[in-house]
C-alpha cells in the first residue's frame, strides 16, 4: 500500500468558501472523503498550515519515510525559498500541484521555489489536479 500525503498551504483551509469561482465549491475534507475512497490501495493523509514553518517541519517529517508528497504550497510558492530547499532536502518525490492555472493569474504567481525541486507539476485542473497527481504516485 502507498502511503501519501497532501500537504496544503496558506488558505487552502477555505476551500468551499474562497473565491468558489477560482477555487470551487467543494471543502478539501469533502474532496479528500471522495478521493479516500477511490484510491483505497493507497493511504492518503492531510496537512494543512497557515505558517510556514509548519510546512516545512511537515516536508522534513514526512520526507524520508512516505512513497510520496502532493504539495501545493499555496502563495509560500512564489515567496518561500524555504520551502524549496526542504523540497530540496528530502527523499521522497514531490508533486507541486495547483488548483488554479497559475500561469493564467498574476505575474508574481508564474515564479515558483518548488518547482526546480519537484518530481511534476500540476496546475489548472481544479481539485482534480491533487487526483492526477495521486494517480501519477500509483
Amino acid at each position: 500500500m502507498k502511503k501519501l500525503i497532501i500537504i496544503n498551504g496558506p488558505n487552502l483551509n477555505l476551500l468551499g468558501k474562497r473565491e468558489p469561482n477560482i477555487y470551487g465549491s467543494l471543502s478539501f475534507t469533502e474532496f479528500l472523503d471522495q478521493i479516500q475512497s477511490k484510491y483505497p490501495s493507497a493511504t492518503i493523509q492531510h496537512f494543512q498550515s497557515n505558517i510556514e514553518g509548519e510546512l516545512i517541519d511537515k516536508l522534513q517529517e514526512v520526507g524520508f519515510s512516505y512513497d510520496g508528497i502532493i504539495l501545493n504550497a499555496a502563495a509560500y510558492t512564489h515567496t518561500s525559498i524555504g520551502i524549496g530547499d526542504a523540497v530540496k532536502a528530502i527523499e521522497t518525490p514531490v508533486v507541486e500541484v495547483h488548483i488554479s492555472n497559475t500561469f493564467g493569474r498574476e505575474e508574481f504567481r508564474h515564479q515558483s521555489y518548488v518547482s526546480p525541486n519537484a518530481k511534476g507539476i500540476i496546475l489548472g485542473f481544479g481539485l482534480q489536479s491533487y487526483e492526477l497527481a495521486i494517480q501519477s504516485f500509483l
